[in-house]
């Protein structure tokens, strides 16, 4: 299974905002109705599509960050009892 790395997933997050900017700004300087402005719109929606699973999978692997340090937490408490 894929291991999304934090470093990795903070800096595609931060490139596809970038990217998304750019288009919002490249999409308000062509007129409405427009082929150049329908590309920009998909772009823009694919942008957040992405932006969606990447934060998603972030939020993943912060989970199971935090339910592996609990359950690490625990087996240390059993033995300590035993």
């Amino acid at each position: 299974m894929l291991k999304l790395s934090s470093d990795f997933a903070a800096k595609a997050i931060d490139q596809i905002l970038e990217l998304s900017s750019d288009a919002h700004i490249d999409r308000q300087e062509v007129g409405q109705g427009t082929p150049a402005y329908d590309k920009l719109t998909g772009a823009i929606k694919a942008y957040g599509k992405v932006l969606a699973l990447l934060t998603a999978l972030q939020k993943r692997e912060e989970f199971f960050a935090v339910v592996g340090e609990c359950e690490l937490f625990q087996q240390s408490a059993v033995t300590v009892s035993l």
